[in-house]
Parts: structure tokens; C-alpha cells; sequence
């Protein structure tokens, strides 16, 4: 512990030491720095008191002491003697001890240059080395001493070297002042009066050497920076944010503070005046004044440099920002408008500093350096070298991330504003647009301003980030609103339709300006329509309109003011009010307001006009000049009169200016008005004349009052809009613009042949369509249309030769393909009417052989499997956030790409023949992309490519040199449908009744032919349809749209079932046999089983059909009360068919026959569950058939039954006896298995009416007709066979049915039609073949029947019923042999 505790106390004897030595090498460093001081003092002491005594020649050896200022030299002996003091410590001594010395020096008058020189030297090394800073006692009064003492120094006449010499070390000093750590200590004053001796430095200068005059200038730059950039750290003190217009505090006051403000202010203005100073220039004897170029140039440098370092701490104090908001813009914008084009670029660049840091508080001033410097002077009325500098200015403006969107809201929003975006946009649009030579340096330039104003538009409405709405945009005005009343930016989303109300509102102001000018009722009306003035009127809506709406008719504005009605005087009051006269005198107000409207000839009109007037300028007057509105009244008529005789040719002697004042005399309240008041005023109209009826269109200067009333009114506008770009706001803004850029684009793209030109057109094309994909779909449309002109695909009069020829040999036509697909690959979403374009460039490019066969072959379903469906079945694509951010670098990659690809030499070395090269061009243009996603697009997009396609396979707008190229054609285009239907399959129910609408509307084209068309249609179709039934669809309603769309076109031209009968044949079997389950709705059952018939008949589909059908008849699964009726007739349909194979007939007809027991399996589930439903489907559509409604009722089997006998009832009367014969057996069975059918009395009679008696009555006419035929009694005798067979049926179905039927009140009726059939039979005159064997039958059969009844007493002889003896008189002329068998009682 002892060694530990010793150890402890030795490091600490340690650390004592070390410390010591460090105090004690600080101390020695420090005296030897004082030391240092002292020798270098010493040193300049010496130097200026040898440099005094030097001989000013050679014959004097020396200068006496005496010959200067004795207090001079002793102070200079004094310093010396205290330089070495022992005790001397120099920061903490006064600098005026020994500074005042060597400035005594500098401010003597008799000192030689040489000795002020060396003097400042020193002063100059003793501010460099910082022997004092601002805490050493003395250094407030020192370095304002300094300062007085160099801007005092007086400089002895010799020669022109020294005094240089001199002023360039002045110069020094005060720029080491300024840094010097002691200059917070300045005052004002000293600040102010460093920069004034530093200008005239700068002045006087200019005659001498330009060594000087560059380091002056230098200097004063050096001087504004340091002054400036202090600034932002000055704190806004209570006077100065008080202060008025009029009251000039002294914000300043408290001296210990140093500089501050009021220098700034002061130079700033120092520096604002600098822009009017002017030369006097000579020209033929004449001179006259004009601006010195080189002094504005270097004040509006200082300036820049002023408000670059200032920043928005100018905003913070109000006298210096009320400088640069009226003296400083109103410099800028008077110079600017006629200046040289150096002094406009340094404008330009001072206007955009200062919309960087102060654009908040000069929201009136911009609008105006817009409207009278950079837009009037871009126009072609200035020189090039201006219109370039103008352009270039605009175009800087462009470049902020903002600027856009803000004048938009700020000035195209605010319907008091002219629209400045709109118009910046449409002048690049104009400038750049190419003429009939080659392109300028300005179309350049203002083409690449157009390029970069649209990319910052898509940037910024094309952002990942952007939360605000894609879409739609419609804005309506839904109530009225003070068009002329602006609300503050609060709530974001609130604010931004409130700004884009008012763009309405101001769009609408000016259709109601063109209404008013035609007809001023119709204009007022169109204004209460819009809700831009309430009901009642309010007199401030229509004041506001008649002030600053452009374009108006200033003589319809002035008598509409004029006339007497209550309410227009309540207009011409508050559009007086509109006016702020404050700071104008008379004559310049009264210009003011006239400017504004046309004085009308009436006098009481005029009267009232001036009347309101001279109350407006009353209330405002500056001074108490006036006593009485009155006496304004009567000096504006007095004034409009000097007016007219001053400046009217007609009057030939001139009022003086005497006349003038005596005219005036007494008029002011009794007193005369200060002559010179009227004399300034006689001056100025004789000097310039009133407009008293000036027309809308002419140019406005910016004159002295109209920057009075500009300023006035910045006082009450709301600051400048900061805004962000909001995406609705954005896509408002470019519409604006929309066709002019688009129409620019394009022609420059015509006209340039540069790699770089090129490439900005591909920019603006890409950065159009990056805008038109949020609701400028027109835009994007246009943009297609122009674009593929340039393809050379399009040209109508070009041969294919032709055509080829131009596409390979010249790059645009390339590039403009590449950038058309490109636009479908990447924006096809957007596309509407321009997939028409797109289309025709793809079909020419197919008949070119330049498609590849991949443009078709894809795999459909992979691209709908990435994407899910809503609840309606609708596609909903998938989004990737990153997706646009990837797309838009690849689209101008794969650009820069093909520009370094299209070099001749590089194509030959690799070997490439033009065809080759032409191909390598259309694979980057990856065609089959838009196919393969066009389950990403939108309904309208799909839809009009859809309508695209089949216009074009109809062939609108097609011209086709040979039947194989329209073939051709007309498949690819169908290949194309169905690619995109398939893709799609899954809203197939969505867009499909479009293109239905559109297959019926090619039907209407003059000169259709619907060869290939329908062709090509029904075997596309039929793979869509296979494609829908390869799955369930729980809705039936995208099976019947295609097979209405399979109906339509075969029913175009029936040939197609002819040519195609092959593949519908197969198509119709597939479904048959492999989807039966799938096929759900009643027209598709229909369409497919009437095809199956028709296409069947050929000898080449017949057995694949007739199998197909025996398949589905004899599974019986899916055999249905929806599709049974078509069974029966496909079914028929076969066996009717000449020389068909009789096996499979009579298998049909045993097929149709056992489909009775599915008729009572259905009817017995009806009477089992009554209640259920049987309907095909709640959306079944209009081509359902015609008794859909029986398929809900009980009686379907009974109706299906029917159906099935009439057909076999037909099938009876086949040529063929065996199935003839077999048909009526078949017949015969089916009666026998549906005895379990609802067989009622009326069922029965309905059977008999409709079947048995039908096909009796039909094979006795055929058996007649066969007996009037020659050699053909074979035929007839088998027609007899089968006729025989039938009555057979008759008398067991009758006999079978008989109580049913014998229950009804027809029954009497019925059973005499049953004995009339007999009869005939009986006594059929069969001609020279004899007589018919039936006759043989029948009475058998009668017998059998009667038999029956008898039995069953349906026949009995009763009172009240006369049938027994009708049947008895009946059989008595039928077959007399059976009267005693049957009715015994008579004999």
C-alpha cells in the first residue's frame, strides 16, 4: 500500500511538472509572438518615417522633419517608443494606438504616394495578422476610425503608376476590413461608405489602366458577398416588422449591434440605381441618352450576388423586400424588354434567383416580367440573338422542379391571370416547329425547352409515390363560387379541385367573352348558366368579368357601363372599385381606366363613366390636392378635351398651356388648383395623347401607372402558390397543351436529321405518352396517328416494292415503327382510336414478310394465370410498383440502343443483307408482347383494339392486290382475335358483346364480302368456344354470346358451313363428345346440334356426325329437357337424308323412340317436386326458344313428346319403305312407353291432331299421289304398306286412350274424324292400279274399335246422345258388312 500510495504521489509531481512546462512554453510562445508584432510594427514605423524623409530629387540630400505635419511624425516616434515596452500585451491594448499613426498617414495631404502606400501596407498587415478582434477593448472605435481614415485618404498629384499603386492597396484594406473579425463592429455608415469608395474606385478607373479597374470590381463583388451573406443571420427586429410604406424607422438603432439592414437596404438601392445610369452617345451631330450597358451588367451582377447569398432572409425584412417588389422589377421589366442580350441573360438569371428565394411575395411581378419581357420578346418581332436569350431564360425557368406546377395554380388557375404555362408551352411549340428549310439554332433550342418542360411534367405526374387519383378527372362547376376570390392552400386533395374549379371557371369566362361579343344578352345568360354569376346577379361577378377578362369588346364593355339601369350603375361602381389609383396623378389614372373599355360617344354615358371615376380617384389621392370629387369631375372633362384638341388633325388651332390653366381657374372648391400641378398635367397629354376608343389587341407597354397599379394591387393579392405536383393538376395542365406538342413533336421528328435531335424526339414522344396514360387518351391517340406517317407503312399510293424499298434505306421509318410499337408495347392501356393505326402498320409489315411467326404464337393462358379475377369476373391485371420506374429507362435504352445499331458499315461487316437488318429492327419492336398481354388492358383499350382487328379482317381501310394476299390478310387478323380472346377468356363476358356489335356492323359495309371473312370467322370462333367449354362456367351467358357470334357468320354466307363443314364438324363433335356436361345454355345446345345436322350431310363429315349424335342418344346423360327438342331435330335431320346408310337410320329412330323413357323420368320428378326450377338460366338471352316459357312447366314432356312424333311423323313419309315403316313402328312404341305421360284427354286429342291424323292423312295423299303417276305402282303399293301400318296405329293408340279421350266434349267431333280417315282409306280410288287392299283391313279395324267402345259404353244408344246413331249411318256407308255385327237391334 505504502509503495502504491508513493507511486501515486510521484505521478502527480509528474503531472505538476508537465503542466509547468506547458504554461511555461505558452508563455515564452506568447512573448515571442509579441514580440514578432512589435519588430514587424517597428519595421513599418521605420519604413514610413524613411520614405517621409527620402528626397523628392536627387539635388536635395534630405527633408527636414518640419517640412510635414509635426503631430504626424511625433505620433509615429511615439508608437515606436512604446512598441518595445516590456509590458506590452497587444490584444489587450487599444488599436487605435497603433493604427491612428499610420492613418494620420493616409489622410494627410502633403505625404508622398509612396509613404500612403507603405501606411496602408501596414494597416493592412495589421488587420491581416488580427493583432485585435471584436473583443479587444477600443476595436468599435478603431475600425470605424480605419475606415474613415481610408475612404479619406488623399492622394498627392504625380504620376498615374503610384496613384494606382495606391487605390489597388485601398482597395485591399477595405476588403481586409471587411473580413476582419472586428467588422461586426462597423456601423452602417462605415459599411456603406466601404462600397461608395470602392465604386469610385470603379468609375475612375475606367480611364486607367484595366489592371485596376478589374481589381475594383473584383473588390466591390468581394465587398457584396461578405455584406450579403451576413444577412440571413440578422434578426428581424420589432421597428422593421412594424414599419409602413411611408415611415422610415431606424431599425438600427442600437449601435452595439454593428451593420445590419439599413446598409444593406442602402447599398441594395445604391445598386438598383446603378441600372439607370446612362451615357451620352454622339451620331451625326445629335446626341441623345442611352443606358450604360457595362454598369448594368456589373449592378445586376452585384444584385445577383446580393439575393444568391441573402437568400429568404430578404423576405424577413420588409424595406428590402419592398425594393426588390417594385424598384428593382420595375427596372428589370422596363430593361428588359429592349436591352442587349447580355444584360437580358443577367435579367433572366436575377428573376430566377429571386424565384428561388422570394417567389412568395412577387406573385404580380413574375406574372409581369412573363408578359412584357421573356414572352413578348421570344416572339418573332425581336432581334434572333434576343429571341435565343429570351428562350433560354424561359427554358431555365422550365428546368425547376417546380416552376411548371406552380404557374400553373399561381396564373393558368386564377381567372384574374393570364395563362402563362399554357402560353410558354404553346411558344415552344411554335418556335420549334420546323419551316420549309433546314432546321435553326432557335427551333433548336425552343424544341429542346419544349422536351424538357414535357419530361418534368411526366416526372412528376408519372412518380411511383404519388398517392393522389389516376383517374378519371372530370371537374364540373356545381355551384357558384366568387370566381374572382382565391382560397389559401389548406387541406391538400380540398385545394386542388378548388384550383381546378377555377380553371373551369376561367375556361368558361372566356367562351362566355366570345358569346358577349356576338350577342351581349346571350354572354350574360351563358355566365348565370355556368354559375359564374349568382341569381340575382351579383353587379361584383359581371365587374370582375368586364376588367380582366381578355378578348372582350371594349365598345360593348363601355356602353353596357354607361347605361342608366340601377344594376349597371352597380357595375360601373364596383368595376371602378377594381382600379387602385393610389401614387398616380390624373392624367396617368385616367389612362389607366380608359385603357380598360371604349368611352362611348353618348355624352350622359360618359358622364356617369367619369363620374364613378372621380369618385374612385378621390377616395384615393395621395395628397389634398382636390377638395372635391367635383373638381376631379370637371378636370377629367377639361382633360378629355385638351385631349382632343391637342391630338385631332381637324383642329387646327392648339389650346396653349396658359388657355389651358385659365380654363381650370376656381374649379377646386372655389380655389385654383397649383399651377404647376395643371401644368405637368397640360405637358403630358400634349406629350401623349389618352386613348379615348382604343381596340382589344393592341400591345400594353408597362408604363409608369400601370407599375403603380400593379403594386397597389401586389399589396392585397395573396402570396405565390408553393405547390408539389399533384397528378389531376398535372395531367389539366399538359392538356392545355397537348396538340401543339404533340403536332411540334412530330414535325420536328420530320425534319431532323441528327442522332441527338432524334433521340429528344423519342424523349418528348415517350414523355407524352408517360402524361396521355392519365385520361389524355385522345392525346396519346393523335400522337400514334402522327407517328406512323413516318412509318412509310401507311403510304396509300406506294407499291409494296415501294414501300419496302423506303423502309430499308432510311433510319426514320424504322425508328418511327420501333417508337410506334413501342408506345402499344408500353402505354397499349391508354390506346383507343390509335390501335387503328397500329393495326394497318401491322398488317403491312405482315404482307412485307417482316412479321415474324412469333408475333401469334403464345401462350395465352400463362399470362391470365398471373392475373386475378374480381367478383364479376372481370380481369383485374396485376401491379408491380416498380414496374413504370424500369419501363421508362428501358423504353429510351432500347432507343439509344437501335441509334448505335444503324450504321451501314457495322450491318455489312456483320454480314446483314437489308432484309436481315429490316427484321433485327421489328424483333425489338416485340409485337407479340402486345398480344401476349392484353389481358392487362383496360375494357376501352381492348375494345378498340377488338374493333381495330375485325374492321380491318372486313377489310376497311385494306386494299388487297390479289385473293391469296387478302386471305392473308384476313386470317392474320383473325389469328390476332382469337390470340386476343383467349387471353382474355376469363372477362370474355365483358368485351365480347362489343365485338359482337362490331361483327354486325361489317355486315353493313358497302362491298362486303363475306368470303374469307366468315370463313376464317367460324373456325376462330369455334376455338374460342372450345376454350370456354374446356372448363364450368358458372355463368352461361359467355356460351351464348359466341354462339351468337358463331350464327352470325354463318348465316353471312351458308356456303361457310359448306367450306368449313369439315372442321365445324369436328369442332361440334369435340364438344359433343368431350364437354357435353359444359354446354349449359339453350342456344348453344341449338347452334351446336343444327350444325352438327348441316355440316353432316356431306359424305366426307357424315359418319363422324351421325356417331356423334348416336353417342349423345344413346348415353342419354346428357340428354336434357334444354336440348331434347334439337336431338329429335339433328336426329331427323339424318334420317331424312337421301341415301343414307339404313343401319344407322334405323338406329336413330330406335334411339328417338327409347328417349320416351327420359320424357317420363323428367315428368315424373315435375310431379314429384313442383316446385322446381327448371329454367336454363336467370340471364338467358333473346335467343333461347321460343316457348322458354313451357320449359318451366309440367307439360315440357308432354310438349317434347309431340316433338318427337311430329318428326317421326315426317320420317313416314321417307322414300325409303323400310324407314317409312320403321318410323311408324317407332312411333308406335313411343306411345307405348309413355303411358306414364300426362296423357289427358286434351294431350290425346292434341297427339291425334298433330301426329297420328297428320301422318294418316299425309301417306293416304302420297299413296293418291303415287296412283296418278305412270310405272309407279311399286311404289304406291308400298306408300299402301306403310299407310296400312299407320291405321294400325291409329286403332291401338286410339283404343289404348280411349276412356281420355272419350271424357272430352270434342270426343263426338273426334270420333267422327277417326271414321272419316276410315272412309277414305276405304274407298281410295287407286286408279289403273286397281283397288286398295286396305279395304280388306279397314272394316277390321272398325270392328275392333267399335267393339271396344261398346264394351267400355262410350258407344250405348241414349236419348239425349245421338252418337250411336251417327256411328251406325257412318258404318253403314264405311262398311256395310259390319251393321248387322255391330248394331243388330235394326234388323
Amino acid at each position: 500500500m505504502a509503495n502504491l500510495h508513493g507511486e501515486e504521489e510521484g505521478d502527480d509531481n509528474n503531472c505538476s511538472s508537465c503542466r509547468d512546462k506547458k504554461r511555461h512554453t505558452a508563455t515564452t510562445r506568447k512573448k515571442e509572438l509579441g514580440l514578432g508584432l512589435s519588430c514587424m510594427l517597428n519595421t513599418e514605423v521605420g519604413a514610413v518615417l524613411a520614405v517621409m524623409r527620402r528626397p523628392l530629387d536627387s539635388g536635395t540630400q534630405y527633408i527636414q522633419e518640419d517640412t510635414f505635419d509635426s503631430s504626424i511624425m511625433q505620433s509615429l516616434k511615439s508608437l515606436r517608443s512604446l512598441i518595445f515596452s516590456p509590458q506590452q500585451e497587444w490584444r489587450l491594448l487599444d488599436p487605435s494606438l497603433y493604427l491612428s499613426p499610420f492613418l494620420d498617414v493616409i489622410q494627410s495631404d502633403d505625404i508622398p504616394p509612396t509613404a500612403t502606400g507603405i501606411a496602408l501596407s501596414a494597416v493592412l498587415k495589421i488587420l491581416k495578422l488580427e493583432i485585435f478582434d471584436e473583443k479587444t477593448p477600443g476595436a468599435r472605435d478603431a475600425i470605424n476610425s480605419a475606415v474613415t481614415g481610408i475612404t479619406s485618404c488623399q492622394l498627392e498629384k504625380t504620376d498615374p503608376i503610384s496613384e494606382d499603386a495606391v487605390m489597388m492597396r485601398i482597395l485591399q484594406v477595405l476588403t481586409s476590413i471587411m473580413k476582419h473579425p472586428a467588422s461586426v463592429l462597423l456601423s452602417d455608415q462605415a459599411v456603406c461608405t466601404i462600397v461608395n469608395t470602392c465604386f469610385q474606385v470603379v468609375q475612375q478607373s475606367a480611364s486607367r489602366g484595366d489592371l485596376l479597374q478589374r481589381s475594383a470590381r473584383y473588390t466591390m463583388h468581394e465587398l457584396i458577398q461578405i455584406i450579403y451573406s451576413r444577412l440571413p443571420d440578422i434578426e428581424v427586429k420589432s421597428g422593421e416588422a412594424s414599419e409602413s410604406d411611408t415611415e422610415d424607422v431606424d431599425v438600427d438603432s442600437n449601435l452595439d449591434s454593428g451593420y445590419g439592414v439599413r446598409s444593406a437596404v442602402d447599398i441594395f438601392h445604391f445598386l438598383c440605381s446603378l441600372l439607370n445610369v446612362v451615357e451620352i452617345v454622339e451620331t451625326e451631330g445629335s446626341t441623345f441618352q442611352t443606358a450604360d450597358e457595362d454598369v448594368q451588367l456589373f449592378a445586376l451582377v452585384l444584385i445577383n450576388t446580393a439575393i444568391e447569398l441573402s437568400g429568404d432572409a430578404i423576405g424577413k425584412h420588409s424595406k428590402l423586400l419592398r425594393m426588390i417588389q417594385d424598384d428593382l422589377f420595375h427596372h428589370l421589366i422596363h430593361y428588359g424588354d429592349g436591352s442587349s442580350p447580355l444584360v437580358l441573360s443577367m435579367i433572366c438569371s436575377t428573376v430566377l434567383n429571386i424565384y428561388h428565394f422570394l417567389r412568395r411575395f412577387v406573385r404580380l411581378q413574375l406574372e409581369a416580367f412573363f408578359s412584357f419581357v421573356l414572352l413578348r420578346v421570344s416572339t418573332l418581332q425581336s432581334s434572333l440573338q434576343l429571341q435565343e436569350v429570351a428562350l433560354e431564360g424561359i427554358i431555365n425557368f422550365c428546368r425547376q422542379p417546380t416552376f411548371l406546377i406552380e404557374i400553373y395554380v399561381n396564373y393558368d388557375c386564377d381567372p384574374l391571370s393570364r395563362n402563362v404555362m399554357e402560353e410558354i408551352g404553346k411558344l415552344l411549340c411554335k418556335q420549334s416547329f420546323p419551316g420549309g428549310g433546314p432546321l435553326t439554332s432557335s427551333q433548336i433550342q425552343a424544341f429542346e425547352g419544349l422536351v424538357i418542360m414535357i419530361q418534368n411534367i411526366a416526372d412528376n405526374i408519372d412518380k411511383e409515390e404519388d398517392s393522389s387519383p389516376s383517374g378519371p378527372y372530370p371537374v364540373e362547376i356545381t355551384e357558384y363560387r366568387p370566381f374572382w376570390e382565391e382560397k389559401p392552400k389548406e387541406d391538400l386533395d380540398t385545394w386542388v379541385e378548388y384550383a381546378r374549379i377555377r380553371k373551369v371557371q376561367k375556361r368558361k369566362i372566356l367562351i362566355a367573352a366570345n358569346h358577349f361579343n356576338r350577342d351581349e344578352k346571350k354572354g350574360l345568360e351563358y355566365l348565370k348558366f355556368c354559375q359564374l354569376v349568382s341569381d340575382p346577379p351579383d353587379p361584383k361577378a359581371l365587374a370582375f368579368f368586364f376588367r380582366y377578362t381578355p378578348g372582350l369588346d371594349k365598345s360593348m364593355i363601355g356602353d353596357y357601363l354607361g347605361d342608366p339601369d340601377e344594376f349597371q350603375i352597380q357595375v360601373l361602381k364596383e368595376f371602378t372599385r377594381t382600379f387602385e389609383f393610389v401614387g398616380m396623378i390624373l392624367d396617368n389614372a385616367l389612362r389607366t381606366y380608359l385603357e380598360t373599355f371604349r368611352l362611348p360617344g353618348e355624352s350622359q354615358k360618359i358622364q356617369r363613366i367619369l363620374e364613378a371615376f372621380s369618385e374612385r380617384f378621390y377616395d384615393e389621392q395621395s395628397s389634398d390636392i382636390f377638395v372635391t370629387k367635383d373638381a376631379v369631375f370637371i378636370l377629367c372633362y377639361s382633360l378629355i378635351m385638351l385631349n382632343t384638341d391637342q391630338h385631332n388633325p381637324q383642329v387646327k388651332k392648339k389650346m396653349t398651356e396658359d388657355e389651358f390653366i385659365r380654363n381650370n381657374r376656381a374649379i377646386n372648391g372655389g380655389k385654383d388648383l397649383p399651377r404647376e400641378y395643371l401644368s405637368e398635367l397640360f405637358h403630358s397629354i400634349a406629350t401623349n395623347a389618352i386613348t379615348l376608343f382604343g381596340q382589344s389587341g393592341q400591345p400594353i407597354e408597362m408604363n409608369p401607372s400601370r407599375w403603380i397599379e400593379l403594386i397597389n394591387r401586389s399589396k392585397a393579392a395573396e402570396p405565390f402558390i408553393l405547390s408539389d405536383f399533384d397528378r389531376r393538376l398535372g395531367r389539366d395542365m399538359f392538356a392545355c397543351i397537348a396538340g401543339p406538342s404533340v403536332a411540334a413533336v412530330s414535325a420536328f421528328f420530320e425534319h431532323a436529321d441528327e442522332d441527338e435531335l432524334l433521340h429528344e424526339c423519342i424523349e418528348g414522344l415517350i414523355s407524352i405518352a408517360r402524361i396521355a396514360q392519365y385520361g389524355l387518351e385522345d392525346t396519346l391517340d393523335e400522337l400514334l396517328a402522327s407517328f406512323c406517317k413516318f412509318t412509310t407503312l401507311l403510304n396509300p399510293y406506294a407499291s409494296t416494292e415501294e414501300t419496302l424499298f423506303a423502309f430499308s434505306h432510311d433510319m426514320k421509318p424504322r425508328m418511327a415503327t420501333l417508337a410506334v410499337f413501342t408506345l402499344a408495347n408500353n402505354f397499349g392501356d391508354s390506346i383507343r382510336a390509335g390501335w387503328r393505326n397500329i393495326v394497318d402498320c401491322l398488317l403491312k409489315l405482315k404482307r412485307l414478310k417482316l412479321l415474324p411467326q412469333s408475333v401469334i404464337e403464345f401462350d395465352p393462358a400463362s399470362d391470365v394465370q398471373s392475373d386475378s379475377t374480381n367478383e364479376s369476373g372481370a380481369l383485374l391485371p396485376t401491379h408491380d410498383p416498380n414496374f413504370r420506374k424500369h419501363q421508362n429507362s428501358g423504353i429510351i435504352s432500347k432507343f439509344t440502343h437501335f441509334l448505335s445499331l444503324e450504321n451501314p458499315e457495322e450491318s455489312l461487316s456483320l454480314g446483314m443483307n437489308e432484309f436481315e437488318q429490316n427484321l433485327k429492327v421489328i424483333k425489338q419492336c416485340q409485337i407479340g408482347n402486345i398480344f401476349s398481354n392484353t389481358s392487362k388492358l383496360p375494357y376501352d383499350a381492348l375494345l378498340n383494339l377488338g374493333r381495330s382487328l375485325i374492321f380491318a379482317a372486313a377489310g376497311k381501310g385494306q386494299k388487297f392486290s390479289t385473293p391469296v394476299e387478302e386471305e392473308e390478310t384476313v386470317g392474320f387478323c383473325w389469328d390476332l382475335i382469337i390470340a386476343i380472346a383467349m387471353a382474355n377468356i376469363n372477362r370474355f363476358h365483358i368485351f365480347w358483346p362489343s365485338f359482337h356489335d362490331y361483327l354486325l356492323g361489317v355486315a353493313q359495309f358497302p362491298l362486303f364480302s363475306p368470303i374469307p371473312f366468315a370463313e376464317l370467322a367460324i373456325v376462330g370462333l369455334f376455338k374460342v368456344c372450345l376454350k370456354l367449354l374446356g372448363s364450368y362456367q358458372a355463368d352461361r351467358f359467355p356460351e351464348e354470346l359466341i354462339f351468337k357470334s358463331i350464327n352470325l357468320m354463318w348465316k353471312l354466307d351458308k356456303e361457310v358451313l359448306d367450306t368449313c363443314c369439315q372442321y365445324i364438324t369436328q369442332s361440334v363433335s369435340t364438344i359433343i363428345i368431350e364437354y357435353p356436361a359444359n354446354l349449359q345454355s339453350q342456344l348453344g345446345w341449338k347452334t351446336v346440334l343444327h350444325l352438327l345436322s348441316v355440316t353432316g350431310r356431306h359424305p366426307e363429315t357424315y359418319n363422324q356426325a351421325v356417331e356423334t349424335l348416336i353417342m349423345l342418344l344413346s348415353d342419354g346423360t346428357h340428354v336434357s329437357r334444354i336440348n331434347y327438342a334439337y336431338c329429335i331435330d339433328c336426329a331427323f335431320g339424318f334420317v331424312s337424308l337421301k341415301n343414307s346408310p339404313l343401319e344407322k337410320n334405323l338406329k336413330l329412330l330406335d334411339l328417338m323412340s327409347d328417349s320416351v323413357s327420359s320424357l317420363i323420368q323428367w315428368y315424373q320428378n315435375a310431379c314429384s317436386e313442383p316446385g322446381i326450377n327448371y329454367s336454363i338460366a336467370s340471364n338467358i338471352s333473346t335467343s333461347s326458344m321460343d316457348d322458354n316459357k313451357g320449359l318451366n312447366s309440367i307439360n315440357l314432356p308432354m310438349n317434347l313428346f309431340v316433338k318427337l312424333g311430329e318428326a317421326l311423323r315426317k320420317t313416314s313419309l321417307a322414300r325409303r319403305e323400310e324407314i317409312r315403316n320403321h318410323a311408324v313402328s317407332s312411333l308406335h312404341k313411343s306411345f307405348k312407353l309413355a303411358e306414364e305421360l300426362d296423357f289427358s284427354s286434351i294431350n290425346c286429342i292434341n297427339c291425334f291432331n298433330l301426329v297420328i291424323f297428320s301422318m294418316v292423312d299425309d301417306l293416304h295423299e302420297k299413296m293418291i299421289e303415287y296412283s296418278r303417276r305412270e310405272n309407279a305402282e311399286r311404289e304406291m303399293r308400298s306408300m299402301e304398306g306403310t299407310l296400312k301400318i299407320a291405321m294400325e296405329l291409329l286403332t291401338d293408340v286410339y283404343l289404348h286412350f280411349l276412356k281420355q279421350i272419350a271424357e272430352t266434349q270434342e270426343f263426338r267431333t273426334f270420333w267422327l274424324g277417326v271414321l272419316r280417315r276410315m272412309d277414305t282409306c276405304m274407298k281410295a280410288d287407286l286408279g289403273p292400279y286397281g283397288e286398295t287392299k286396305l279395304q280388306e283391313f279397314i272394316p277390321e279395324l272398325l270392328r275392333k274399335m267399335i267393339t271396344k267402345m261398346q264394351e267400355m259404353e262410350v258407344l250405348v244408344q241414349r236419348e239425349d246422345d245421338d252418337l250411336w246413331d251417327i256411328t251406325n249411318i257412318q258404318i253403314q256407308w264405311i262398311a256395310p258388312s259390319l251393321k248387322e255385327e255391330l248394331f243388330p237391334e235394326e234388323f
